[in-house]
């Protein structure tokens, strides 16, 4: 019999779980083919390029201490190299931490002992008879406990039937992001590593060279777009793909000084609920009656720290109560 089955594989489906399977039986069920959420990445020939999370940089004392432990590790390194702010026509400082091999290392090493199914989109979920009846297109899963790590509108459309009215109120608005991954024809030696710009389009550029993961003859980018930009575009680029991919070239290479007769077009990704930017009034969710637990970066703020300390705080509201094993 499963204790806790865990819906999403991102950083704080890994976390939570990662805490729980030290002494309880544990699943993760995921539709994606890979783990790690938004932490995931693109893999292109022998480069991997992050296509969602850019890099962790701590801002409380226990994830710093929990970053240089997997940096001890040789999980995690730290991002060297010119990081810039063109909206404050400055250098960026503080940490940037990145998986050695790609974002989704921290939650790959989390979960590398607990089983997981891929490929597994969730229809429906019931309670009865004190256990957790889990539907997905191919199998029923049974589990005595159920805890969400999707982000809110997805969480709250699951399960809505057993939410409280607090959870149920909340006025949340995740905000979307467009990612287009581009490469150079030819290996450019740029100094530059990532740029941060309020540009009206493009918010975010990394040269995914400059993380040292792999050797390529080509040079790598990835290139997020503006919360406006994304917000208009996102429910229309899975169409439009030539098109949008063309306007966001043309602000690329006005940044960066690239030609665009030299830029490929690798692929282009969009995020429907990427973050998001206000904070609630919990830090998650815990119905210790059904068994029914809510974690993610929602509930916190828009970074990878937020899924982690959200998990945390999840794994202290079920331990406080009497655990149904």
């Amino acid at each position: 019999m499963i204790d806790y089955c865990i819906l999403g594989s991102g950083i704080s489906g890994s976390t939570i779980a990662n805490i729980l399977s030290k002494k309880h039986k544990v699943i993760i069920i995921d539709k994606a083919k890979g783990i790690g959420g938004r932490s995931s990445n693109k893999k292109i020939q022998n480069a991997t390029l992050d296509h969602g999370l850019q890099y962790f940089s701590p801002k409380t004392k226990t994830f710093d201490k929990f970053l240089k432990k997997l940096i001890k590790y040789n999980i995690l390194k730290n991002w060297e190299g010119n990081h810039l702010d063109f909206s404050f026509r400055k250098r960026l400082f503080g940490k940037k931490i990145i998986g050695k091999h790609g974002n989704n290392d921290l939650c790959k090493h989390l979960v590398k002992k607990i089983k997981i199914q891929n490929h597994e989109e969730i229809f429906s979920i019931k309670f009865k008879r004190k256990f957790w009846l889990i539907k997905s297109m191919k199998k029923l899963i049974i589990s005595k406990n159920l805890i969400i790590t999707f982000p809110y509108l997805q969480s709250k459309k699951l399960a809505q039937k057993y939410l409280s009215k607090d959870i149920l109120n909340l006025n949340i608005k995740m905000d979307p992001n467009i990612t287009l991954m581009v490469s150079e024809k030819k290996l450019i030696q740029n100094p530059i590593s990532s740029i941060k710009t309020n540009n009206r389009i493009i918010s975010w550029i990394s040269n995914e060279n400059s993380k040292k993961r792999f050797k390529s003859n080509r040079t790598y980018w990835t290139i997020q777009t503006s919360y406006k930009f994304s917000k208009k575009k996102i429910d229309f680029y899975k169409n439009k793909k030539n098109l949008y991919s063309k306007i966001i070239l043309n602000e690329f290479c006005k940044i960066i000084g690239a030609k665009k007769q030299d830029l490929q077009i690798v692929q282009m990704h969009g995020w429907k609920y990427s973050y998001n930017r206000n904070k609630t009034k919990f830090k998650s969710y815990w119905d210790k009656k059904l068994g029914l637990g809510i974690c993610g970066d929602w509930f916190i703020g828009p970074n990878a720290e937020s899924a982690w300390l959200s998990a945390l705080n999840l794994f202290s509201k079920i331990k406080k109560t009497r655990l149904r094993n």
